[in-house]
């Protein structure tokens, strides 16, 4: 109890335990000029991932994923590790990239490929040795596309939650389950109607209580809030939070001593600044540290904690490189 009194607190003024400890580029020079969507992981024998998409510009046809790992503390060249084709063997443009290792699996890489989020189709590789290689491409069923942003969750079964969402009937979430690392899915309701809320591309957190609460991006102008008490099967009423969203990706987490932190551009409108909150509640959000404050973009935040307890986050700078920042959140 004095411990919890003590962390609100805390929160009340500035986080001094949550801490910038780097930040710096993935890249300096490339051979595309413009990139996006950046994901990050650790995998099970400890190495850092991260991949993006990346091209002449978001949409064009010569859009792939690109992947780079964080060897001996610098980044790897990016090599490209995915193409996008349509049936008929044409290019396609790549989308919003996410990495994620499952317990006992393979490195499992979902994106999308298509025109646009209206039409898109979800594509899964997967690597057995650290990211190495990747295994031919595979494209999920009809209705599925695998996390549309944000990495899923494995539940305590081992099942893959993944958060999804769809852009052709207004924004609305859904969420898709698989049992054997995307070889088969089921998939849930649509939770929210697209009008009210419109909303898009969830991230996880839990609670004390086993409840998940998933959040998000919206048209609304503030992250939505919306919680399920049977591992994702059914889920309550969507909510919009007090937290600001200019219609631009987020992403959060849960913390190993179960704080909350959330990546998420703190205006109204546009896509600076780019900050970190934290919470000890997945409700009240407290402003820690600014990644990016000067005009431009900085969007598209994906943060995972690795196992030394450092939280490290990949985002979107000025839709030319992607960038890396290291918190230490003790």
């Amino acid at each position: 109890m004095v411990g919890s009194i003590a962390l609100v607190l805390l929160l009340a003024g500035k986080d001094h335990s949550v801490k910038l400890m780097r930040s710096d580029f993935i890249y300096q020079t490339a051979p595309f000029p413009s990139c996006h969507a950046a994901t990050i992981v650790q995998t099970s024998t400890g190495k850092i991932l991260a991949s993006w998409f990346g091209g002449t510009a978001e949409g064009h046809p010569d859009v792939g994923v690109y992947l780079s790992e964080l060897k001996a503390d610098q980044w790897t060249t990016p090599k490209e590790v995915a193409l996008g084709f349509d049936p008929n063997g044409e290019r396609r443009p790549c989308y919003n990239p996410v990495l994620f290792q499952p317990t006992g699996g393979p490195i499992l890489l979902f994106y999308k490929v298509g025109t646009g989020p209206q039409t898109w189709w979800g594509m899964l590789t997967t690597s057995q040795d650290d990211g190495v290689t990747w295994s031919k491409p595979t494209r999920l069923p009809e209705g599925i596309y695998g996390p549309i942003k944000n990495k899923p969750l494995e539940l305590p079964d081992h099942t893959l939650i993944c958060p999804s969402s769809t852009e052709d009937q207004g924004w609305r979430v859904h969420f898709e389950f698989t049992k054997d690392f995307g070889k088969t899915w089921t998939k849930g309701a649509v939770v929210n109607d697209g009008k009210a809320i419109g909303a898009i591309q969830p991230s996880f957190l839990t609670l004390p209580d086993g409840r998940l609460r998933a959040v998000g991006r919206t048209q609304q102008g503030r992250v939505f809030s919306i919680d399920s008490g049977d591992h994702g099967k059914t889920w309550g009423p969507m909510s919009l939070t007090n937290v600001p969203n200019p219609n631009s990706g987020c992403d959060a987490i849960t913390l190993k001593d179960g704080r909350h932190l959330l990546v998420y551009n703190n205006t109204p409108s546009g896509r600076t600044p780019l900050c970190v909150a934290v919470s000890i509640d997945a409700q009240t959000w407290t402003p820690v540290v600014t990644l990016e404050s000067d005009p431009g973009e900085y969007s598209y935040p994906s943060l995972i904690q690795s196992k030394d307890g450092l939280v490290h986050i990949v985002y979107t700078w000025q839709r030319k490189r992607i960038k890396h920042a290291v918190l230490s959140v003790r």
